[in-house]
């Protein structure tokens, strides 16, 4: 049990996820910084020296609740800029080396053409 545990555990995949999780909680914590200590004050100086963590409707705490917002809205972006660029190096890759059929395929190919010959 123990020796199945460790092939799970050692996996590439496994350890792929792990590396992501914990550089997606390092980005969440930079997206969380740069929304509550950068653009808040920012966008609060613009309507009015508005604190929009401190902004409370009744007992709902709306000013939570648009930070929430706009630090999802920078992380959907940074994402889609991240899969975009992904993608387009992934385009650039096929377009540069057209794939070369693999040598079985070639060796029939061969035989075909000295077959059509005889």
């Amino acid at each position: 049990m123990l020796k199945e545990f460790k092939e799970f555990a050692l996996r590439g995949n496994m350890v792929d996820m792990a590396v992501g999780i914990i550089i997606g909680a390092a980005f969440g914590a930079l997206v969380k910084s740069l929304v509550d200590d950068v653009l808040m004050p920012i966008i609060g100086l613009f309507i009015g020296d508005v604190d929009f963590s401190a902004l409370v409707l009744g007992p709902v705490n709306i000013g939570l609740f648009i930070n929430a917002v706009v630090a999802f809205i920078i992380i959907a972006f940074v994402l889609f800029l991240i899969i975009k660029g992904m993608n387009s190096l992934k385009r650039e890759e096929e377009e540069k080396a057209p794939a070369e059929p693999p040598k079985q395929e070639l060796l029939l190919a061969e035989i075909r053409d000295l077959l059509k010959n005889k």
